[in-house]
């Protein structure tokens, strides 16, 4: 983990480490003395620029790279820059304009809205991008349904109170008749409609059961399979926008860590142990912070949006370490708003 800063730096030395940052942010070399001072808003001679440069490195903030005896911030240097001298930049217009013009379309179920947003957080930073739909927790099932496909198939549809529709299908046992299917969609329905999702799947594995078996001999299958529709409709959903964008930032060029990586995207668990923000605010984490391996050559700025009754959800934006801390803060920052009045759209529609 990265050591908390102890040592005070001087007014000059903040705007030097600050330059440095900004520089190797737009240009990727070492930062020289002679570039310094041209971006520092005092006059300063090289020479003291180089005494303090060389202050920055005892104490831990900058490194010399082999190839140049110019500077470039260390992951320290990042993290007292983001958390003391970044500049609040304000979003440009064109980039909310964008968003509200993206999200303003029609979207027939929350998960298309948060995928989209993934899919356009990503467009924005030219980073990979992460987004996690508001928690399930306070969802009812409003509505279920057996649909004959023909061939002893059936789908079973589920509908969510929030718009939400999960579906599977399966096999019925050939002698079951279609007034002993309905039965079944009738005591279902009876039994389970209106009631919270984690209320549903506790009574299938308590009442239901003996209560099905008037009408089904062996109801394990059709509940196990009941089951893992509830399972896909109560799941935490991530959606990666980007994914090809890691190839334009990423440090490591190895095939099997990039592998990983990608696999890494694909497992729920650990995206959401790793994206996990503390509270409501943006928050950046560097390097060895994000606690996985895999990340530790990258930064990854996180939010909470809220949606009132509704839950919260995440976004997040993964990057180089040399990304434009100030942009990116300032875009996540609109963006979960922006998202987040969308998204109170949607439910205000839906309970209308």
């Amino acid at each position: 983990m990265l050591k908390e800063v102890i040592k005070t730096l001087t007014d000059r030395q903040k705007l030097i480490l600050q330059a440095i940052v900004r520089e190797y942010t737009d240009t990727g070399a070492a930062v020289g003395s002679k570039a310094l001072t041209n971006r520092l808003p005092i006059h300063v001679s090289s020479a003291t620029i180089r005494n303090e440069m060389a202050a920055l490195e005892e104490a831990g903030y900058v490194q010399k790279e082999h190839t140049s005896s110019g500077r470039v911030p260390s992951l320290a240097g990042y993290r007292y820059y983001v958390d003391h001298l970044v500049n609040d930049d304000p979003v440009a217009n064109n980039d909310i304009a964008l968003i509200q013009s993206e999200l303003g379309g029609s979207f027939s179920k929350i998960d298309e809205i948060v995928e989209e947003s993934a899919n356009l957080l990503s467009k924005l930073t030219s980073y990979t991008a992460f987004t996690l739909r508001p928690e399930q927790a306070d969802v009812q099932l409003s509505g279920f349904r057996l649909v004959p496909l023909g061939n002893h198939q059936v789908m079973a549809i589920l509908v969510m109170d929030n718009g939400d529709v999960a579906n599977q299908t399966f096999s019925i046992p050939r002698s079951m008749e279609s007034d002993q299917l309905e039965s079944v969609v009738r005591l279902i329905n009876d039994q389970l409609v209106g009631l919270p999702l984690p209320e549903v799947m506790l009574k299938l594995n308590t009442e239901i059961p003996a209560q099905i078996k008037q009408y089904m001999q062996t109801p394990d299958g059709f509940l196990g399979l009941f089951n893992q529709v509830l399972d896909q409709a109560a799941a935490e959903r991530f959606f990666v926008g980007g994914r090809l964008n890691l190839l334009n930032f990423s440090v490591n060029r190895d095939p099997q860590d990039l592998k990983s990586l990608y696999q890494l995207f694909d497992t729920s668990d650990d995206i959401a142990s790793v994206l996990s923000p503390p509270d409501n605010q943006v928050r950046v984490k560097i390097g060895d912070e994000i606690r996985n391996d895999l990340l530790k050559d990258y930064s990854l700025v996180t939010a909470t949006y809220d949606v009132g009754q509704h839950g919260r959800g995440m976004i997040a934006v993964l990057g180089p370490t040399r990304m434009p801390y100030s942009r990116m803060i300032g875009l996540v920052g609109a963006f979960r708003h922006e998202l987040a009045a969308k998204l109170l759209d949607y439910y205000r529609h839906l309970d209308e």
